[in-house]
This record gives structure tokens, C-alpha cells and sequence, in this order.
């Protein structure tokens, strides 16, 4: 999923930041137009659902779910509608310094607001 974030002050570090959900690859689990809290200091656990950047455009940040780690600490990650997703599937395991943070909540749309 690709999302927009604002991006924080320089001069300050904040632990959470918000992003908006912009395409299918984790559906049912999240939808086009949700929007995300994002816990940037939480370590991924499996089956977090977490905000990373795109191995192969790192410019892009996208959503997907933990499944798994490797040895050396690098995440696979799937997501929940495989017929749509890039994942670990094309490009393979990602590098924990590219995780940005746990998605812990959903803000909106409020029908579906709650903790993930």
C-alpha cells in the first residue's frame, strides 16, 4: 500500500506518525482511505502490521504484515490480499532499518476505528 505521510519538525523526534491507507494489497484488514497511527519505536513482531519502505523504491512507503524473521533479523512480510501485493514474495526479506513503525490504530473512518 502506498501512503502520504507529513513528515515531523526536524528538530523533533516524535514516536507515533500518521499515514493513509492508498490501495488493496491488505485487504480485508484495511481498505483505501483508512487512516493509520504508526508507533515509529515499536520492534515488529510476527503478524504486526507495519509501514516500510520499498526495498526496491525507497522512496515509496508501503503496509504489509509481519509473517515472519529471518536469521539475521530481516522481515518477511506478506500481504493480506495476495492476488494484488508486492511482497517479500518479489522482492524478499526486508532489512529491519527500513520498517518505519507498527501500525497500532485506525482513526478513521470511524465505523471502523480500533486498535490493530
Amino acid at each position: 500500500m502506498r501512503f502520504v505521510a507529513p513528515a515531523p519538525p526536524s528538530d523533533r523526534v516524535w514516536p507515533f506518525r500518521r499515514f493513509r491507507v492508498r490501495d488493496t494489497s491488505m485487504q480485508p484488514a484495511l481498505r483505501p482511505g483508512d487512516r493509520l497511527i504508526v508507533w515509529t519505536w515499536a520492534r515488529p513482531r510476527t503478524h504486526d502490521v507495519v509501514v516500510l519502505r520499498d526495498p526496491e523504491s525507497r522512496s515509496t512507503l508501503t503496509v504489509k504484515r509481519v509473517a515472519a524473521f529471518t536469521p539475521d533479523g530481516a522481515l518477511i512480510v506478506r500481504g493480506d490480499n495476495p492476488n494484488v501485493s508486492r511482497d517479500s514474495r518479489h522482492f524478499g526479506p526486508v532489512p529491519r532499518a527500513l520498517v518505519v513503525g507498527r501500525a497500532v490504530y485506525r482513526y478513521l473512518p470511524g465505523p471502523r476505528r480500533g486498535s490493530l
